[in-house]
């Protein structure tokens, strides 16, 4: 068996859902049973399940409540199950967005380049609701300095980092996947990069539309400020910087 198939036996992947509409959600979930590479599906209601998705085909969790993080909570409570339940790799990918069919594939492939990969990263197309693509790129993405979210794959060498999700202090999860990414350098984890575009993420933030020149939607938010990041930050006493450094695995100051 090669390394592709041995990490391919049982992908998971696992999507947040807030409040979006039903062909939004109907689209993520369809993309995953569609990859080239089979993959298991743990889909997780934070706060405002949709019946309809216990019979989507998916394992459906739904949590009690929602937890205003960014998906963060039920993305690590997803991981988690995965990880306790003998997943040989694990992807992540919100309600919102979506793959091309061969995403899990070309990640799983360059994994397979180095036997000790932790992690594997995409690049992501920039999308409107419809389905178009924006003309415009995110330069933090194409410059290495932020993998999305949705174009992590992770290998049993990273797993134990999967509840930082969970565990990083509230303040910090606007910049989640930048501190995730963070926490994986900082530990020396090997990663690798398709150099492809195989996510489909919907643009919700009215600054991309902007640089494309268009009036944004109704759905697509402004940017979000670090100011209030930072105010916390300068807030923390010594010992609560060492507690949230060591709870985010990145260090705060």
């Amino acid at each position: 068996m090669s390394r592709v198939q041995r990490l391919a036996s049982r992908v998971v992947v696992v999507t947040p859902y807030y409040q979006e509409p039903r062909d939004w959600l109907q689209r993520c979930i369809d993309s995953v049973r569609g990859q080239t590479v089979a993959c298991e599906h743990i889909v997780v209601a934070d706060g405002h399940a949709q019946d309809w998705v216990d019979g989507a085909g998916v394992r459906h969790i739904r949590l009690d409540r929602s937890h205003g993080d960014y998906g963060n909570t039920p993305r690590a409570i997803g991981a988690l199950l995965a990880v306790s339940e003998g997943a040989t790799a694990i992807a992540f990918l919100d309600g919102d967005n979506w793959y091309e069919p061969d995403h899990i594939q070309a990640c799983l492939e360059a994994a397979a380049e180095h036997e000790a990969t932790d992690y594997v990263g995409s690049y992501r197309h920039l999308v409107r609701a419809d389905g178009s693509r924006l003309p415009v790129e995110s330069t933090e993405d194409i410059g290495g300095k932020h993998i999305d979210t949705n174009c992590f794959v992770l290998l049993p060498g990273a797993y134990h980092a999967v509840a930082r999700w969970a565990t990083m202090p509230r303040p910090m999860a606007l910049y989640g996947d930048r501190i995730f990414l963070a926490g994986l350098n900082r530990e020396g984890l090997k990663g690798m990069h398709t150099g492809r575009k195989t996510v489909n993420y919907l643009c919700t933030w009215q600054s991309f539309f902007h640089a494309a020149g268009e009036t944004p939607p109704p759905y697509a938010k402004p940017s979000l400020s670090p100011e209030g990041m930072q105010r916390w930050v300068k807030g923390l006493s010594p010992r609560e910087q060492q507690v949230a450094s060591r709870l985010a695995a990145v260090r705060v100051a």
